[in-house]
């Protein structure tokens, strides 16, 4: 696994745009002030072509063109890191524009962001075997002020790379076009659910209330929406990449957006059947953005347990990762050390 050199004081970070541009309010305003921070912080900027572009379908512009900003910005000694402008809708078509091999040949430097970026992320890693960060997006890093965990997603990018719950999370937010760098609206208190495997003959896991579990292995994964989109394509190559790590074992990270329970289920079964918890030693599951719903019995648990229960690993759900921030950022390709605790978790990143 290939790792970035992490930011230092005085480098630059790039913005890209291969998914939704900062066309629009709240996103153009907070992206303005982000990058305000990002100077006060000690870093310069430099913007790619499409960070405020509006010309395409569901991205920023037109994919073969938001593939070559992201080549090019990628390979470029003009920047040390990247950051996604957003997230989106269809980042996938934008995937065939990429140049993998470049990439894995280039220089490697962190890229930030999550959703429709898990096009690059969990490819990034799976692909070219070049860690990347599932974390906040560039207008993220513009409200005011700034919360803990857009300072932690800083720090992260600086090798600060040890991760743990926040308190409280965000279930409506208050941001909008009038009132663009409003921090998150974090009213809900933080509740973990600790699925551990039973110790019954037949694999499976049980909830309980208190407790404590560990677990290692390569982190890999991001929105689940775009991985059941890329599984079975000329793009999964998650078959070769679970060979290649196979004795490190692999700690899942997985989360969902328009994905209703019963989307959920459907999706967790074909990532099952599509072999690709071979070698799992845990999932690290976050809160969905359909969050407390239920649709004929199925509901955000048991769409996942009645699934992969039987893989017998521990499954730790409700957590702070993804579209219901705050969220703790993740290095997709690093290896994992998870220790949960009644309802904490902290996780240690390692770059071997």
């Amino acid at each position: 696994m290939r790792y970035p050199e992490f930011l230092r004081d005085g480098d630059t970070i790039g913005f890209v745009a291969p998914s939704f541009g900062c066309s629009i309010e709240p996103y153009k305003s907070a992206f303005e002030n982000a990058l305000k921070h990002f100077t006060e912080w000690g870093c310069k900027t430099v913007l790619g072509p499409n960070c405020f572009a509006a010309e395409g379908i569901g991205i920023s512009n037109k994919p073969e063109l938001c593939g070559a900003e992201l080549n090019e910005m990628y390979c470029s000694p003009d920047s040390d890191a990247l950051i996604s402008c957003g997230g989106g809708e269809l980042m996938c078509e934008v995937v065939p524009y990429i140049d993998w091999e470049k990439i894995r040949s280039s220089r490697p430097k962190w890229y930030l962001g999550y959703s429709d970026n898990t096009n690059f992320t969990f490819l990034s890693a799976t692909i070219a075997d070049t860690a990347a960060i599932y974390g906040p997006c560039a207008p993220s890093f513009g409200m005011e002020p700034p919360v803990e965990s857009i300072k932690k997603a800083w720090a992260v990018l600086h090798g600060d790379t040890e991760v743990a719950n926040f308190p409280k999370w965000e279930k409506e937010g208050l941001k909008d076009e009038e009132h663009p760098l409003l921090p998150y609206n974090m009213t809900e208190e933080y509740c973990q659910k600790m699925y551990l495997p039973d110790g019954a003959e037949k694999p499976g896991v049980s909830l309980v209330e208190k407790g404590s579990v560990s677990f290692e292995g390569r982190l890999i994964g991001g929105c689940v929406d775009i991985l059941i989109m890329l599984c079975g394509t000329e793009f999964d190559k998650v078959g070769e990449f679970l060979e290649r790590y196979k004795e490190d074992g692999f700690v899942w990270f997985l989360e969902s957006c328009d994905l209703t329970p019963m989307s959920i289920r459907r999706a967790f079964f074909q990532m099952k059947h599509a072999d690709w918890f071979k070698y799992v030693k845990g999932f690290l599951i976050g809160r969905p953005l359909h969050f407390g719903e239920e649709m004929m019995g199925v509901d955000q648990y048991n769409a996942v347990t009645d699934i992969i229960g039987d893989l017998g690993v521990p499954i730790l759900m409700d957590l702070d990762i993804g579209h219901l921030p705050p969220q703790m950022p993740l290095i997709c390709g690093s290896y994992g050390k998870v220790e949960a605790v009644d309802n904490t978790i902290r996780i240690e990143q390692l770059m071997k």
